[in-house]
């Protein structure tokens, strides 16, 4: 059944961002143009995690309201990102042998073969959290890759690598009901750093490899893509803040002031420019090192063609590019959004992941439309309420 308006809500540390977009209308691009934006300041969260449901719902209300009139509707239902600390990926490798005598390869097998991933999934990675989605990463027949489910194909063994998307059970809970108490119904739910590789990135870009950094106020959060999907994902408990903060105590000033100096609205010579700088790369240094640390562990680190792609308030930092080049010796770029209107392409746009939940829900009945993961996420407010949901590729 087609949706002529999707609603994406992204609840931030800082602010509340709610797009709504109609599928009648369509971009240069092809995708449902934006009709109505809404941006409300944040309360009750800390590192992108819900600790007041009642003031996150309140902020929901007024972003969702000034969106609603700029888009001249009223809106029931939204498809929402979950981030924050509490968000995490788990690959997982396991192995099955095929039951028929002519070794043919079944749905029963496949099936098999999932469950076989879910046991094998570490306790400390299911302990107090909810499986979101899980996403098929690799198949091997023999040992042999496998492009696609190999259902029809012959083999003894069969192989799936799996990445588990997983957030803590109560920050779920809480956040939906905060959706909720604002009288809006969850329709889906999905991992706010891949909803942003919608709009940020290009086919091409998740084909070859990246990595997409999203520096945000108090965390960091990256999406690793290779052959089209999310191959990885972390969230670090550092942001733009911090960088503020060391501003604040390296410069003596007050964290009014140390904002303001940080996004260049204060200028001149009171304060010592090469003394700035260097407070400001030794922290942008170390959220690179996690990075780099993160990329180590994949064996991708120096690896990914496409290079890093900067968004979130932080990749506004002068110079954070090459910074980023030098640390990760991979291509950096600052993301955009493209042609979201079909006039200008909007760059570090916080409208990012609510725009990319919009793209993916107008999808959300007919997968094969999108061009990326979305053929991965399939019916998730399903999968939320039974907590588990196999997903097929």
């Amino acid at each position: 059944m087609a949706r002529n308006i999707i609603t994406g809500i992204d609840v931030g540390t800082y602010h509340v961002k709610v797009v709504i977009a109609s599928t009648k209308e369509k971009t240069e691009r092809g995708q449902p143009r934006i009709i109505g934006v809404g941006i409300a300041d944040t309360r009750g969260v800390r590192h992108g995690y819900v600790t007041n449901v009642r003031d996150v719902s309140e902020s929901i209300r007024a972003a969702v309201s000034i969106a609603e009139e700029k888009a001249g509707t009223k809106i029931r239902k939204a498809f929402v990102g979950v981030g924050g600390i509490g968000l995490s990926a788990t690959p997982v490798a396991s192995s099955i042998i095929t039951s028929r005598a002519d070794a043919e390869i079944t749905e029963l097998d496949l099936a098999k073969l999932r469950e076989q991933c879910e046991k094998d999934l570490p306790t400390n990675a299911k302990a107090n959290r909810r499986i979101i989605y899980e996403i098929p990463v690799q198949y091997k027949v023999d040992n042999f890759p496998s492009l696609g489910a190999p259902l029809g194909m012959t083999a003894n063994k069969i192989e799936l690598k799996t990445l588990y998307i997983t957030c803590l059970e109560h920050h779920v809970a809480d956040l939906i009901a905060a959706v909720n108490e604002a009288g809006i119904e969850v329709e889906d739910i999905m991992a706010s750093p891949i909803a942003a590789g919608f709009v940020t990135l290009t086919k091409a870009q998740k084909i070859a490899g990246c990595v997409l950094a999203n520096i945000g106020a108090e965390t960091v959060s990256i999406a690793v893509f290779e052959n089209s999907i999310p191959a990885s994902l972390e969230v670090f408990p550092i942001g733009s803040t911090d960088i503020t903060n060391d501003i604040a105590l390296g410069l003596k000033v007050p964290l009014e002031e140390a904002e303001q100096i940080k996004i260049g609205a204060i200028t001149g010579s009171s304060y010592p420019r090469k003394k700035l700088e260097e407070i400001i790369s030794a922290r942008l240094y170390d959220i690179f090192e996690l990075i780099e640390a993160h990329l180590k562990k994949m064996g991708r680190n120096g690896l990914l063609p496409a290079g890093i792609i900067i968004t979130g308030g932080g990749s506004a930092l002068n110079s954070i590019d090459d910074l980023a080049k030098a640390a990760l010796k991979l291509p950096s770029r600052i993301g955009s959004m493209g042609l979201i209107d079909g006039k200008s392409s909007f760059k570090d746009n916080p409208l990012s992941v609510a725009y990319g939940l919009c793209i993916w829900g107008a999808h959300a009945d007919d997968s094969s439309e999108i061009d990326t993961s979305g053929i991965f996420f399939r019916n998730l407010w399903k999968q939320v309420q039974r907590m588990v949901r196999q997903f097929l590729p």
